[in-house]
């Protein structure tokens, strides 16, 4: 999304005469590869974006044991992300053809979804930040607070603050005409101050002061962790919840590395002067490419994510093996203990149990 747009321009009648050079040289903008190249990114990262969160989503609503608060706050951030990917085709297919084919309401609605994931994806680390410092600093009271259904309550609430914060957009995105008689979908701004309040505007309640907080909470959980010390507990409670505590860490300093160009880019759009239209658009597709890329940060961060994404691996792989017939491998798990017989069990039957312990694919012959 570019928050800076102009006013309707009017065309210059009085264009260039017809010659020859002209025509070489809109043959040659046929033959532009951002053309080709920016399209190819958009859908690189629609089809990672779609198959990570749809993984993420999956996982958190199919096993119990990925119902915590942490998870269902992470929930949110896939649900964000994966709406957000479904707009992505259109947003490819305009950057291909280079103007806007869908019409007034789909302009409306991308650039709505667009907006709603951005605030709603800051808006949920800072919640996630916020959980961390009450998990690590106040263990005691956390309890009381950290459950699923106040994190889905929680959710709501994100929700909510996201579509008042997004008014804006949905109020004044449109089909704008372009200076080449084409349409284009963006911001159509009663004057032309709006569009420099609405960069500042969005850049403050989406990165600069949600940012702040972050910072805020992990900076007093270095200080408390530095003023607890080595007391008693404090370090095996520690242990449980640096990978947690870290995985979150990951994801913020992504999001930061994905939209701080971006920001960058708007605000010297705003106060100096437009860069290059192609590093512009390259900004604008790594701010996407931060929908992508959380679903990758827990597999390789989170031993629950990992283990759950690998169970789902291999059960499409030993389906294909049977058959595709569905197999029920606690109930198989059951009958085999049952065969063989609670107390005497042969060998035969622990090796065969092994192949889903903890939710990953183990070996066979795998032992305890």
């Amino acid at each position: 999304m570019d928050f800076n747009s102009s006013q309707d321009a009017a065309s210059d009648p009085t264009g260039p005469p017809y010659n020859s050079s002209m025509d070489y040289e809109d043959y040659y903008q046929d033959l532009d590869p951002s053309k080709i190249i920016i399209p190819s990114i958009y859908a690189l990262v629609c089809c990672v974006g779609l198959t990570g969160n749809t993984m993420v989503i999956y996982v958190i609503l199919k096993y119990a044991k990925m119902k915590t608060a942490t998870n269902i706050y992470i929930l949110n951030l896939a649900i964000a992300d994966e709406l957000f990917m479904l707009s992505v085709p259109f947003l490819a297919t305009s950057a291909a053809i280079r103007h806007w084919p869908f019409g007034s309401l789909m302009c409306r609605l991308v650039l709505s979804v667009d907006g709603i994931n951005m605030f709603t994806s800051i808006f949920c680390l800072t919640v996630l930040s916020v959980d961390r410092y009450v998990a690590v600093v106040h263990p005691i009271k956390a309890a009381r607070y950290r459950r699923p259904t106040v994190a889905k309550v929680v959710n709501v609430c994100v929700w909510g603050l996201s579509l008042i914060v997004i008014l804006p957009i949905i109020i004044f995105a449109d089909t704008v005409p372009a200076q080449d008689g084409d349409v284009d979908c963006n911001f159509l701004w009663p004057e032309a101050v709006w569009s420099e309040a609405f960069v500042v505007y969005t850049f403050l309640l989406g990165f600069l002061l949600p940012v702040s907080a972050i910072c805020l909470c992990y900076c007093l959980m270095v200080a408390r962790m530095r003023a607890v010390g080595l007391k008693a507990g404090w370090l095996q409670r520690r242990r449980s919840e640096k990978k947690i505590t870290r995985m979150v860490l990951m994801v913020v300093a992504v999001f930061v590395l994905c939209w701080m160009p971006f920001y960058i880019v708007q605000l010297v759009s705003v106060f100096h002067r437009p860069p290059d239209p192609v590093v512009t658009q390259l900004f604008v597709i790594l701010s996407y490419v931060n929908s992508s890329a959380n679903p990758i940060l827990y597999g390789f961060v989170s031993d629950n994510f990992r283990r759950s994404f690998q169970r789902i691996v291999c059960f499409r792989w030993l389906e294909s093996g049977l058959d595709t017939e569905q197999v029920d491998y606690c109930a198989v798990a059951l009958k085999r203990q049952t065969a063989c017989g609670p107390l005497d069990l042969p060998k035969s039957c622990l090796a065969s149990e092994m192949v889903f312990r903890n939710g990953t694919c183990t070996s066979r012959t795998t032992t305890v």
